[in-house]
């Protein structure tokens, strides 16, 4: 593969995907911007260093995602990365991304919250099962543990989202997780 043809290639691809990387990424950290830029700029140069094999895969949007999930649980881990918030304020300045809906800042802090209390796993868990729609082979594919741990993570996960937000319980409903 040219360079030139290889770079047009990548660069329609970011185009396409980047968006929906960001948006996951956003759900992933909670609300941090910032770290979301970083996170999927991390997973972005990654893929053109390795693009004529991510070129190649079956859906490379979804390697991308499953890349994306992987560099958050990696970060995640890293001792740095633990932050504090220097206020709960819901105002707190975010930059909507493309095709999401503003909606009530006080309910998406209080979503975002509950996220933020769940461990980084049941998070992805949760984002790839329920953001994504995956199944839960995918998930279990691309956080390279068995689908009796996505089923298990996705029910704790839930039960705490619940918990953390009852008044969204209706919508926090386990059925058709099982698939």
């Amino acid at each position: 593969m040219r360079s030139s043809s290889r770079d047009e290639e990548f660069t329609a691809f970011v185009t396409q995907a980047r968006p929906g990387l960001l948006r996951s990424a956003r759900l992933l950290t909670t609300g941090d911007v910032a770290r979301a830029e970083d996170l999927v700029q991390q997973v972005l140069v990654r893929l053109y260093v390795r693009w004529p094999n991510v070129a190649r895969a079956d859906d490379p949007v979804r390697y991308a995602h499953r890349a994306l999930v992987n560099g958050f649980i990696d970060d995640s881990r890293r001792v740095h990365r633990q932050r504090e918030w220097s206020t709960d304020d819901p105002a707190r300045s975010e930059v909507i991304a493309e095709g999401d809906e503003p909606g009530d800042p006080i309910r998406r802090q209080q979503v975002l919250t509950a996220l933020a209390s769940l461990p980084p796993g049941q998070r992805a868990v949760v984002v790839l099962r329920h953001w994504l729609d995956w199944s839960v082979d995918q998930t279990a594919h691309a956080l390279g543990i068995s689908t009796g741990a996505v089923k298990s993570q996705n029910h704790k996960a839930l039960s705490a989202l619940r918990d953390a937000l009852p008044e969204l319980s209706p919508v926090l409903t386990t059925e058709g997780t099982s698939s």
